[in-house]
């Protein structure tokens, strides 16, 4: 089941806030209980949603690990602890990754292994490291006893089961122990209602519209002049960032409006002026994960800086193959590593020398010129690292490493003409359009062109100076006009949920 559908809107969102807060008989433990399974019926129905199967699957994984979980706390043994990793592992390797190594094989060696084109399940990365963390916890004694309803909801609450955030226990447990002992508090209902409407226009009106673009353009990268070329790459960048944002938003605002907090895991990351500082701001909970389960474990930089420069790497080569099963999520991995590791040897060794510099130099400066300099330097930065992250965006879109090579070709030595038609007629919203149309626009000879720049330049600025859904919900003043504005938005969303398309995520 998708957020951005009506099934959800009208449907199960409704039936699932009316049956956690309806009033009930029930008081103390007999009250937790049942709305925890409430929550956990919900969600088993928004995952089944998808395919019965889906829901078999998972349902088997949270079995088998609640049993690892039992069994390491009576007896934390490291053995155990690896088994329960292996056979996690074991699953994501044979739905996500047994095609790949299968077709590695066959063309290093020349062998027959049949391809098995299993179907993905939705998910199941994410959920699949949210089990490897609570085993791991549980073998270093940092999860205490967890009831199996407790677990299962861990696992299984819908905002963030299908594409995280990665919680894990501490900030979970403690909030389910609240549930069902503490009052509707309408404020925060409606604080999480207004992060969802926005999380939503971010999806249904930024991310679609752009990733029509997109499509386009991977569809007839053989067409594309530079222009062209371009735009498709800017496009996947702002569509991403809005689509994962937006996802990011509804989950948590989901999550307020049944009384739980989910961490951020989306911070305005093309506001970001480094790598290093980019990765605090994407996939926050997947940083955090592999921080925590890879690269500590492999010696963090207790062994020397050589040493945690491999380490860096080796973190970001499986972060890419966690994104997908492909050399072109490899090669993604790999640009962003060398760049972290880079960066960081830059913010170690040689930024410390330069910034004493500059502290001496501008000693002699005014404060303005020094303010201006620092602003045009953050402006720098950003830009320029929007550029790198928006080419290796181009790896983590196409089909493969070959597709990459020949957009990248257009855009840095494709001919050089008008952008095509086609390709503006992509950002074409006809509540716009009819503006322009009133405006008596469209008899401008280039009037179609007038909608890709305003939306290019607006995704821009939203992503890279404007305040992002949690800071607009933080300074919302709750009232009649902000009521309308949020109602006359959400309509707005409604409207075009016959364009529905599925979250770029859910393929993870």
């Amino acid at each position: 089941m998708l957020f951005n559908s009506y099934i959800f809107v009208f449907l199960f969102l409704p039936i699932c806030l009316l049956g956690f807060y309806l009033p009930s008989n029930l008081g103390g433990r007999d009250r937790a209980a049942a709305d925890k399974i409430f929550l956990i019926f919900m969600s088993f129905w928004f995952y089944g949603y998808f395919n019965p199967a889906y829901l078999l699957i998972m349902l088997c994984s949270i079995g088998v690990n609640y049993l690892f979980h039992r069994a390491l706390s009576l007896r934390p043994r490291r053995s155990m602890m690896l088994l329960a990793v292996a056979a996690n592992l074991g699953v994501l390797f044979y739905f996500k990754y047994y095609d790949f190594f299968a077709e590695m094989v066959n063309a290093v060696f020349g062998a027959s292994m049949e391809l098995k084109h299993v179907l993905l399940p939705l998910g199941i990365s994410f959920f699949t490291f949210q089990q490897i963390s609570f085993v791991i916890d549980t073998y270093r004694g940092e999860v205490r006893d967890c009831s199996l309803v407790d677990y299962t909801l861990f696992v299984s609450l819908f905002p963030q089961l299908i594409a995280g955030p990665i919680v894990n226990h501490g900030e979970m447990l403690p909030q389910f122990a609240q549930i069902g002992h503490r009052p509707v508090r309408w404020e925060r209902i409606a604080e999480g209602l207004g992060l969802f409407v926005l999380g939503l226009a971010k999806k249904v009106l930024l991310a679609d519209t752009f990733g029509a673009a997109v499509d386009f353009g991977y569809a007839n990268i053989a067409t594309l002049g530079r222009p062209d070329a371009v735009i498709v790459m800017a496009s996947y960048s702002l569509q991403l960032y809005f689509d994962f944002s937006g996802y990011c938003d509804m989950a948590r605002g989901i999550g307020k409006m049944l009384g739980i907090e989910l961490p951020v895991n989306f911070d305005s990351p093309y506001k970001a002026v480094n790598i290093v500082d980019f990765w605090k701001r994407w996939h926050i909970t997947l940083n955090r994960f592999f921080t925590k389960y890879v690269y500590i474990p492999l010696g963090g930089n207790r062994r020397g800086a050589a040493r945690m420069y491999l380490n860096l790497m080796i973190v970001f080569l499986l972060s890419g193959l966690w994104h997908g099963a492909g050399w072109n999520y490899i090669v993604w991995g790999a640009l962003h590593g060398v760049l972290y590791v880079l960066t960081r040897f830059w913010l170690k060794s040689v930024r410390p020398g330069l910034a004493a510099r500059h502290r001496a130099e501008g000693s002699a400066e005014g404060a303005s010129v020094s303010r201006l300099r620092r602003a045009l330097g953050t402006f720098v930065s950003r830009l320029l690292l929007l550029g790198y992250v928006s080419i290796a965006w181009v790896y983590f879109r196409a089909a493969d490493v070959a597709q990459a090579g020949q957009l990248l070709a257009a855009a840095f030595g494709g001919p050089f003409r008008k952008v095509s038609a086609e390709l503006a007629d992509c950002f074409r919203m006809d509540e716009f359009w009819y503006v322009i149309k009133v405006l008596h626009l469209d008899n401008m000879a280039y009037s179609r062109y007038i909608l890709p720049t305003v939306m290019l330049a607006a995704g821009m600025y939203l992503a890279m100076a404007g305040r992002n859904a949690a800071q607009r919900m933080e300074r919302a003043r709750y009232g009649t006009g902000s009521a309308m504005a949020f109602a006359a938005l959400a309509l707005w969303c409604v409207l075009t949920f016959s364009k529905v398309s599925t979250f770029l995520y859910f393929n993870f």
